[in-house]
């Protein structure tokens, strides 16, 4: 009888435990709250930022804020047109361009922007870049990593944490941190996504930089590039999506619909406004 009310118990945490992600709708599981996530993803990142070395290169370190500030204002234009405000008050913009020949970018939970010299290389415009910025705005915005945790929450303490008999939540939270952030030198950045969110970060992505005014037909031309060295060459943060040929088919087969519905001329029209507000508002951003 007390196994059976656990479990009772556990299925109605795990019903409650749901969020929807932002733009698609799609539901996950949110174990770990958006406090526990981003006071351990900061600590990370301020760990990381410590050893990192900063970009001398100015004009593209303007690029990198530049383009990281009009996707930000895009991100809460949305947000707050959508009854997502309260949203809105997890993110805290940073942009950063590091001195490392990686083809690599990364977004932290809370904005936290990073971005690898060796992927500038092959950035011709400000468009290309916001391909990138968008795909991992994305992830922060859909809330991957809590997604992530939750999941390794659940798969290493199981009915513990459903039930709620979980003695020290907080020390499991740090303990999983520790295991999906992974920033070091041993990886340099958050450890891969999965194929489902990497996905999901495409599509939400190339909303993200329509919405911010960039043109979203350079994706596949990009991504194009990125693949062009062949598998052996593929950058860490696209080794866990799906081929090269599957992304740029999705890309293309979802852009006329992003077109229409986020262009300037059908959805951006009216939310002019907050975007005006959102733009002032990323523009006192410290750079």
């Amino acid at each position: 009888m007390k196994k059976q009310i656990i479990s009772i118990m556990a299925a109605a945490l795990l019903l409650t435990s749901c969020g929807s992600v932002p733009i698609t709708g799609r539901k996950q599981l949110n174990l770990v709250s958006d406090s526990e996530v981003l006071a351990s993803s900061l600590s990370q990142y301020n760990s990381y930022m410590q050893g990192a070395k900063r970009s001398g290169n100015t004009t593209q370190s303007a690029m990198v804020t530049r383009v990281g500030k009009k996707i930000a204002a895009a991100t809460e234009a949305y947000l707050n047109a959508n009854g997502l405000a309260d949203e809105v008050k997890n993110f805290s913009w940073e942009f950063n361009l590091v001195q490392d020949d990686q083809l690599n970018a990364f977004c932290m939970p809370g904005g936290k922007i990073v971005v690898y010299e060796g992927l500038m290389k092959i950035i011709s415009s400000d468009d290309e870049l916001a391909v990138v910025l968008g795909h991992e705005v994305a992830h922060a915005v859909a809330k991957h990593s809590n997604e992530r945790m939750s999941q390794q929450m659940l798969a290493q303490y199981g009915a513990q944490v459903l039930s709620g008999a979980l003695s020290n939540k907080s020390a499991a939270v740090k303990t999983i941190a520790g295991q999906v952030y992974g920033i070091g030198a041993q990886y340099g950045m958050m450890l891969p996504f999965s194929r489902k969110h990497e996905s999901e970060a495409d599509y939400m992505g190339l909303i993200l930089m329509t919405m911010a005014g960039y043109t979203p037909d350079v994706a596949v031309g990009f991504w194009q590039k990125m693949s062009a060295g062949g598998s052996s060459s593929t950058p860490e943060f696209m080794s866990t999506h799906p081929s090269d040929k599957t992304r740029i088919s999705d890309i293309q087969k979802n852009l006329p619909d992003i077109k229409e519905k986020y262009g300037k001329t059908t959805a951006n029209a009216s939310t002019t406004k907050s975007t005006t507000k959102a733009v002032s508002s990323a523009n006192k951003v410290r750079k």
